[in-house]
């Protein structure tokens, strides 16, 4: 079984493109992945309450049209703090299975700290846009991007909170954010995004352990299936990383 742990759908006209959507079950068929689990983040920002759930009625939309294959993580900005808890309960209500932050605020900000505390009462990961960049332009263009050390910082103090860094080959130096999770045992790292560096995976198993890796693509399904299926890793370790450990965050949810 594969669970693509990081994937989207897009808004074509205010509602969901379901011509997009059909592609990414199309890409999904063809790779043998089983489950995607999908939002639809805001980058530029600060979004309004209002943008963001007609984002989220589109995930929710995608959810009905596959109801086997799609599951939903909530996109909200924290710093609208009731209608952010509202928003999420929302979507928990219908179905979703976690919650996406993006980059408006460094996860360990303590405007965030309402959403983790809601992420924990209710059982579900929280799975943040992240990165460590290395150049001044890329940084001027998301100044709140977080990375290895703002996720450690947040599970010392909310060590019972499903964390989850987004795209280790997103770009950026993964190895230092990789290595600033070594002691954060409860921060999953995903293993989506374009770059596609020989041993990256072998590095990320060898520093947190395959049980802390979650399979993704992030929109780049052939690279994201082909890094795992090449890395050197026992059959066991790849297994857990493409659907295991998915499913042992998935069976901490509470009852709704």
């Amino acid at each position: 079984m594969r669970i693509d742990v990081h994937s989207h759908v897009r808004l074509k006209d205010g509602r969901l493109d379901v011509e997009q959507c059909h592609s990414l079950i199309n890409a999904a068929d063809r790779l043998g992945i089983d489950q995607m689990w999908c939002s639809h983040p805001i980058s530029r920002g600060m979004p309004e309450p209002e943008e963001i759930r007609q984002g989220n009625d589109a995930v929710l939309a995608a959810m009905r049209l596959y109801p086997d294959r799609i599951r939903g993580l909530c996109f909200v900005v924290p710093g609208w703090h009731r209608e952010s808890l509202a928003e999420i309960d929302r979507c928990l209500d219908q179905g979703m299975i976690g919650i996406k932050l993006y980059n408006q605020y460094f996860i360990n900000d303590p405007v965030v700290f309402p959403v983790i505390e809601k992420a924990i009462e209710e059982g579900v990961p929280v799975l943040d846009h992240a990165g460590h960049l290395m150049d001044n332009a890329t940084r001027r263009l998301q100044p709140r991007i977080s990375d290895g050390v703002h996720f450690a910082d947040l599970a010392r103090r909310y060590p019972e909170a499903i964390l989850i860094m987004g795209h280790i080959g997103g770009g950026g130096d993964y190895e230092w954010s990789l290595q600033a999770l070594a002691d954060a045992p409860s921060v999953y790292a995903d293993t989506s995004g374009s770059v596609i560096d020989e041993g990256m995976i072998e590095y990320a198993v060898r520093l947190l352990g395959a049980e802390r890796l979650l399979f993704a693509c992030d929109l780049s399904e052939e690279a994201g299936v082909g890094k795992v299926l090449n890395a050197a890793i026992t059959e066991e370790q790849r297994q857990a990383i493409f659907a295991g450990n998915a499913q042992a965050i998935l069976a901490q949810r509470r009852a709704r």
